[in-house]
């Protein structure tokens, strides 16, 4: 697929922010996801558990930590270097391995329809895999660098980050075409991203040690 250019068309509106959730003394943010109850970030060397109401960390996982994290129902799922562990959140224990797409590069983690969908930063490339295997089924271009990736009601959304210039966009999975744009602030980054499922992305701050509550939009039936 021909990759377009890494300007779209389609007109970018302000992401809304509306809650901040600061980490203190971390290095930086990475992957994020969410278990229904809590959020879950990468921290390089630990998952952090936060409380979404209280914003106060209720737990921690010593585990490496330097990409997108998902979460399946029950196991998370963290990359980390080459491969993608599969955890057990109550007990911490890594209960399978598989290898990622490549070495380095990887960044967002979600998951959807069974699978296991993995960023690639610089490639602006979306992989589908299999999480028993780590094969590769399909892949999706996208004409931005790729960050934190969810789905949300069939929608696919990613995060970008490029300089100083972060969005959060949706894409057709088909096309890749660029149908939603919500602009953070100059300076706002976002490395993971994940959907609550409902009205809210988590967004990890890279740097700055923060997750960002952002508001998502909508649509009509």
């Amino acid at each position: 697929m021909t990759r377009t250019s890494s300007r779209s068309a389609t007109p970018a509106r302000a992401a809304e922010i509306v809650r901040e959730y600061p980490l203190d003394h971390l290095e930086g943010v990475h992957g994020v996801t969410y278990d229904g109850t809590r959020i879950w970030a990468a921290t390089n060397e630990r998952l952090v558990a936060i409380d979404p109401d209280s914003g106060a960390a209720v737990r921690k996982l010593e585990r490496p930590c330097d990409a997108g994290t998902a979460f399946d129902g029950k196991y998370l799922y963290q990359i980390t270097d080459s491969r993608i562990e599969k955890i057990d959140p109550a007990s911490g224990e890594v209960v399978a391995t598989i290898p990622a797409p490549a070495v380095g590069g990887n960044t967002g983690l979600a998951w959807a329809e069974g699978s296991l969908w993995v960023g690639r930063y610089r490639d602006r490339r979306i992989h589908r895999i299999d999480p028993a295997t780590g094969a590769i089924q399909r892949t999706i271009e996208s004409n931005r660098f790729v960050t934190g990736v969810t789905w949300v009601d069939g929608e696919l959304w990613h995060g970008t980050w490029e300089g100083d210039e972060s969005e959060i966009r949706r894409i057709d999975p088909d096309s890749g075409e660029v149908l939603e744009r919500l602009q953070m602030p100059a300076g706002t980054n976002v490395s993971g991203l994940e959907s609550d499922g409902a009205d809210l992305f988590y967004a990890g701050g890279g740097g700055s040690g923060k997750v960002r509550a952002v508001r998502r939009p909508r649509h009509a039936a």
